[in-house]
Formats: structure tokens, sequence, C-alpha cells
């Protein structure tokens, strides 16, 4: 099998060598050159054509975010940035997932960290899909982008009774595909939606500081004890599961849990276990891009009750693994690109009402 051709772009002598071993340490990825700052790093992406770079974000004489757009602008391969965990950091991280990275991985100790190998599975198997998938034409992405759901007449949701949930799961490449979904959901919408995002704790809380900014509905990192609420959105917290309670008065409320031990911590899964225990046939799953089968039996479980599902398509799926594991196993009653996932959403929640 063809080896995957890999640059990294560091200006830290350590990184690149930490680097440097860690890709050498898989058996399919090949490394065909070090960039020492950004301009650096693009002359030698033109001159090798490589199929995928490591870039960090901090460099000299060009920045990763300039070197990032002119490389995908020139569309010569897929880049996994590479960021600290400092609060610039994470600022800077999601404008180039917006630019269209493909994907990040957290340097566990800051600009130069001599723990890379602590992220080494992680990095390697983003460097495998962002090959495997390509330039990712964001922009294009971009004008695909519909308006807010707009309902028949007589409007969307009228004589509202049932209190109604909407789980998402998302994974790799999902903090730039949720900005083509959650701000097309109307402020009103008659349901609570509870959102798992696979990421490093440290860049939670400006996640969804920076969802809330873009979406019409409500935002917030989910905290143990919160209660739930129609119209608002509660984002997993970092190195928690989201789960949730009934009172003995009724209300729902958040807990967040560190067990069970899963791979993931948030879990898709356990998230949508806990929403279908509280929420029944009234829970509407949306699965979307990501590595791996997080959430894929729950999709299932909650079909099987009565819910309703939705599974993006490979066509827009940055990496189709989660949602094509809950097609497989018959746990999607629906299957669209990502920009017309807010539509399916807003009229899953609208056919429970009537």
């Amino acid at each position: 099998m063809k080896r995957i051709r890999v640059l990294v772009a560091d200006d830290s002598a350590l990184m690149r060598q930490t680097l440097k071993r860690i890709i050498a340490a898989s058996a399919d990825l090949d490394l065909v050159g070090l960039a020492r700052d950004g301009e650096d790093a693009v002359s030698k992406a033109r001159e090798l054509r490589p199929d995928v770079i490591s870039m960090d974000i901090n460099m000299p004489k060009l920045d990763g975010i300039t070197a990032l757009q002119i490389i995908l602008q020139e569309k010569i391969c897929p880049v996994v940035m590479v960021s600290s965990l400092t609060q610039q950091g994470t600022a800077t991280t999601f404008e180039c997932l917006e630019l269209g990275a493909f994907d990040f991985v957290a340097k566990p100790d800051g600009t130069v960290s001599a723990n890379l190998g602590l992220v080494a599975e992680e990095l390697i198997a983003k460097l495998k899909a962002a090959a495997s998938r390509g330039v990712l034409d964001r922009q294009q992405r971009n004008r695909e982008r519909r308006k807010p759901y707009s309902p028949p007449s007589g409007g969307a949701f009228q004589n509202v009774t049932r209190k109604r949930a909407v789980a998402i799961g998302i994974s790799t490449g999902g903090p730039a595909t949720l900005q083509e979904v959650l701000p097309l959901i109307p402020a009103d919408v008659p349901a609570s939606l509870f959102l798992v995002q696979h990421m490093p704790p440290a860049f939670i809380a400006s996640f969804a500081k920076r969802l809330d900014e873009h979406c019409a509905l409500k935002v917030v990192e989910g905290r143990s004890g919160m209660l739930v609420e129609p119209s608002v959105c509660y984002v997993a917290p970092g190195g928690m599961h989201l789960c949730l309670h009934r009172k003995i008065t009724g209300e729902v409320v958040i807990r967040t849990p560190t067990t069970p031990a899963t791979l993931f911590v948030p879990s898709v899964g356990v998230m949508m276990a806990s929403v279908l225990n509280i929420y029944g046939a009234d829970t509407i799953g949306v699965l979307m891009t990501g590595i791996g089968d997080d959430g894929a039996d729950s999709m299932v479980a909650i079909r099987q009750a009565g819910g309703h599902t939705i599974a993006e398509s490979e066509q827009t799926a940055v990496v189709y693994g989660m949602p094509r594991e809950a097609f497989e196993r018959g746990g999607a009653c629906v299957v669209a690109p990502s920009h017309e996932v807010a539509g399916e959403i807003v009229k899953a929640v609208r056919r429970t009402t009537e």
C-alpha cells in the first residue's frame, strides 16, 4: 500500500524532531520534509506536493494561518494544525478550522511540548484521515449554507406542550461542520439540544462561546446541576460525560460524571443513552463526521424506541466513520449532507408536535 507523504512545519527544532519520530513510528506515513517557518512550509509544499501537512500555528516570517490559506488556495493538500493550549491558541485554532484546516491536535504542554507523544496516536489518525479526504473546500460549503429553516405557513412551533431533545454527536472535522448546522436552527426551537464534540478539555469553553456568538439559540457549556431548558444547546464539558437526571419535581438537570470509562470522554453514546432514558420517543439523534463508531449503537436504540435519527451523508462528512456506522447498523432514519441537517432537525421537532 502506498505510504502517506507528510510535511512537518514547526519553528521549534525540538518539535520537528519529535514529530519526525512520531511519523517514523507509523508504517503508513512517510516524512518527506521539515519546514522551520510558514514561508518555508509554503515553499516546500509547492516543491514536494505532500499528501498532508502537520502545521504549527505560531511561526515566524509567515504564521500558520497565512501559510494555511495559501496552501489551501492552491489546493496542494489538507492541513492538520498543531495548536498550543493558550487562550489565544484556542481562538486561532478555531479560525484555522473555519478557513479549511482539516482538524487540529493540541500540544499537551503549550507551544513547545516534550510530551507530544501523548497525542501521537491522535495525530497519526488525523494525518491519515486528512490524506484520504483531500483538501476541504470550506468556501464552497459556506456558499451552500442555507438561511434558517422556514416553516410552512401557520408557523413551525404552535401549540407545543411536549418536551423534546436533540442529541448531537460529532468528532473529527466537527467544529467547522457545526457552523453549517447550529446557526441555522431557530432561536425558538421547542427542544433542548445536547452536544458532544470530541475535543481537548481546554478548548471546550472557548468552543461553546464561539458557537453561542454565531447561533440564534443559546449555547452553553453544560455544568452539573444546570436546569435543562428548551431552545438551549448544552455542550459536554471536557473530560466529563454529559448526562441527564430527572428530579422528583419533574425538572431535568445536567449531570457530569467521569464514569463509565470509555474511549472518548465525553462519549456520544453515553450522552445519547442518557437523553433517551429521559425523553424516550421524543429524542432526536444526530450523528455527524468523526472517526470510529461512538454513538452508532445509541442511534439504533433511539430509532428502536420510536425516536428520530439523522446521520450525515458521505457527501459532506469530513470523516465518514461515525455516521456510516450508524447507517450500516440501521440507526439512521434520514441521511443528509451537513447543510441540510438543521432543516431535518427542525422538521423532526415539528413532527413530534403533530
